[in-house]
C-alpha cells in the first residue's frame, strides 16, 4: 500500500497560444450560428473564446485543444485562446468562470480522478460543470529509456521483481491519471517500483529520454515522436484491446498482467449554467471536426478515436468514471492535501 502523498501544487500558467481567424472574416463565419443568446440578438460567438487546458503545454490535451482551436477559429471567425492552466488551478479557473459560453475547458480523466484523491476541492465535478462532449478516447502508453534491459512488460516486471525499490516510473503529478494507471501496474503485478511526480508528462518524459527515469505512463501524442527516433522503447498500451494504429503493440493484459485496463479520454465542459443552446452548438462543432478526415487521421496516428458523445451520454460517462477511479484510489490509499 502507498503511504500518504503530500505535495505543494505549483502553479505553471503557459503563455497563451491564439489560434488566429481566417480571411472568411466574422460576418460571414457568423452567418452558420443561431441568433439565440438569451435575447441579446448577437451571434455566437461574437468575441474571442478561452479554452483552459489544466496541463502543460506539449502535452495530449494541450496538442488536441490548440488543433481543434484553430479549426473551431477558422470556422468562427474568431480567436480561441488555449491557457494552460495546470491541475486543480484550471479546473477551479474553468468552474469560477462566468458561464457565458466564452470559456470552455478541454480536459482528461484527470478530472474525474482528483475527485476521489484530493481531500478538498473548491469545485465539484458533476455540480460546478456542463458536460459538453467526450471527444475521444486513448490509450496511455508505457515507454521505458532504451538502457533499461526490458523490451517487454513481462520483462519489465520481472526486472522489478529482481531490483524491488530501484526502478522508478515518471508520471504528470501526484494523482493524475497517469500515475494511477501506474500504481494500477504495481498492484496487479505485485511489484515495488518508485513513482516520480512531475508537473506534467512532457517533464516526465525529458527526464526519461535522460535515462534518469527507467520508465513513464503517457499519452501516445507526447510520447510516440520519440519513439519513432528510438529515443524511447513502447512497451504496451494500457487499453483492454489492441490499439487500432499500434497493432503490434501489446497490451499490458496480454503482457503478464490479466484484467489490466486504463483508458484514458479528453473531454470538453464548461461552467454549469451555461445557456444550454450554446452547450448544443459547441458539441455539434466539436463533434463535426472531430470526424473531418483530416483530424480523425491526426487522432488514429496518436492512438486516439473520435467519440463526440452527446452532453446527457458524457454526464452519465463522467459519473461512472468517478466511480471507477474511487476504487482504484481507495486501493492504493493515495490522498492528496
Amino acid at each position: 500500500m502507498l503511504g500518504r502523498l503530500c505535495f505543494s501544487l505549483l502553479l505553471v500558467t503557459a503563455a497563451p497560444v491564439v489560434a488566429q481567424t481566417t480571411a472568411t472574416g466574422s460576418a460571414q463565419a457568423a452567418s452558420s450560428f443561431d441568433k439565440s443568446s438569451g435575447g441579446s440578438g448577437q451571434v455566437y460567438p461574437s468575441r474571442p473564446i478561452r479554452v483552459i487546458v489544466p496541463s502543460m503545454a506539449g502535452g495530449g490535451a494541450d496538442i488536441v485543444a490548440r488543433l481543434l482551436g484553430q479549426k473551431l477559429a477558422e470556422r468562427w471567425g474568431q480567436q480561441v485562446i488555449v491557457d494552460n492552466r495546470i491541475g486543480v488551478v484550471g479546473a477551479e479557473t474553468a468552474a469560477q468562470a462566468l458561464p457565458d459560453g466564452y470559456t470552455v475547458m478541454f480536459t482528461t480523466s484527470a478530472l474525474t480522478v482528483r475527485e476521489s484523491v484530493y481531500r478538498k476541492l473548491s469545485y465539484s465535478t458533476l455540480k460546478d460543470f456542463a458536460p459538453v462532449t467526450e471527444v475521444l478516447s486513448q490509450s496511455n502508453v508505457i515507454v521505458a529509456h532504451p538502457s533499461v534491459p526490458a523490451r517487454t512488460v513481462q520483462e519489465l516486471i520481472a526486472l522489478a521483481k529482481a531490483r524491488p525499490g530501484e526502478l522508478n516510473f515518471g508520471s504528470g503529478g501526484n494523482g493524475t491519471s497517469n500515475h494511477l494507471a501506474g500504481e494500477l501496474l504495481r498492484i496487479m503485478a505485485g511489484i515495488n517500483v518508485v513513482h516520480v511526480p512531475y508537473k506534467g508528462v512532457p517533464q516526465a518524459i525529458v527526464d526519461t529520454l535522460a535515462g534518469r527515469m527507467q520508465f513513464t505512463f503517457g499519452s501516445p501524442m507526447a510520447a510516440l515522436p520519440h519513439v519513432r527516433e528510438g529515443r524511447l522503447r513502447l512497451l504496451a498500451v494500457t487499453t483492454p484491446k489492441r490499439s487500432r494504429s499500434l497493432p503490434d503493440v501489446p497490451t499490458v493484459a496480454e503482457s503478464g498482467v490479466p484484467g489490466y485496463e486504463f483508458t484514458g479520454w479528453m473531454g470538453a465542459l464548461v461552467p454549469r449554467a451555461t445557456p444550454p443552446h450554446i452547450v448544443h452548438r459547441l458539441q455539434q462543432e466539436i463533434a463535426r471536426l472531430i470526424f473531418v478526415p483530416e483530424i480523425e487521421q491526426r487522432l488514429a496516428a496518436e492512438a486516439a478515436e473520435p467519440v463526440g458523445s452527446s452532453p446527457a451520454d458524457f454526464a452519465a460517462f463522467l459519473k461512472a468514471d468517478i466511480a471507477r477511479w474511487a476504487r482504484v484510489v481507495r486501493d492504493a490509499n493515495i490522498h492528496v492535501d
